[in-house]
């Protein structure tokens, strides 16, 4: 279980005039999933032509989704993020300071079992916890397998950029 911020913002020095990206978002929430023992991929495809912003796997083989959101619209017109659900025991959304999560609180983003991560691009907190529900052993194995895999095939194309390392 990752443990959240007593504080649900993050410093004042960290917050920005300007939107942050959703690069800049990624890096933070990679940053704090790394102090809390997750390693994370960005981009994972995923059965059903899907791809979650973020995949990240613990010590124990434990799979967390993170969808980053940058806007509202953004986010009240993704209809596919429920698909996510049955790939991970645990769901965040990652959100910019200041982004009003107010529709996150809302039954339709299942607030009982997402949890909430409010990122900038130095760092990022928990605001609030995702509910963990465990993937079944099969579901858990192929995605783990396929998460090792992938995170190789890219580590092969960063030594060498003109390897043939497919998909990933």
């Amino acid at each position: 279980m990752l443990s959240s911020s007593p504080d649900p913002t993050l410093p004042a020095s960290s917050v920005s005039d300007f939107p942050l990206s959703a690069a800049q978002v990624v890096r933070g929430a990679v940053r704090m999933l790394l102090r809390h023992d997750l390693v994370a991929l960005a981009e994972v495809p995923l059965d059903g032509n899907r791809r979650a912003d973020l995949m990240a796997i613990d010590a124990r083989g434990h799979i967390v989704i993170v969808e980053v959101k940058v806007s509202r619209a953004d986010l009240l017109g993704d209809a596919k993020w429920t698909d996510y659900l049955g790939c991970c025991d645990r769901f965040y959304w990652a959100v910019p300071p200041g982004f009003d999560v107010t529709p996150l609180h809302g039954t339709a983003f299942l607030p009982e079992r997402t949890g909430i991560i409010v990122a900038d691009r130095y760092d990022a907190v928990i605001v609030r916890e995702a509910h963990s529900v465990p993937l079944p052993a099969a579901t858990r194995k192929r995605a783990t397998l396929a998460f090792g895999r992938r995170a190789g095939r890219r580590l092969i194309g960063l030594i060498d950029p003109e390897a043939d390392v497919g998909l990933g």
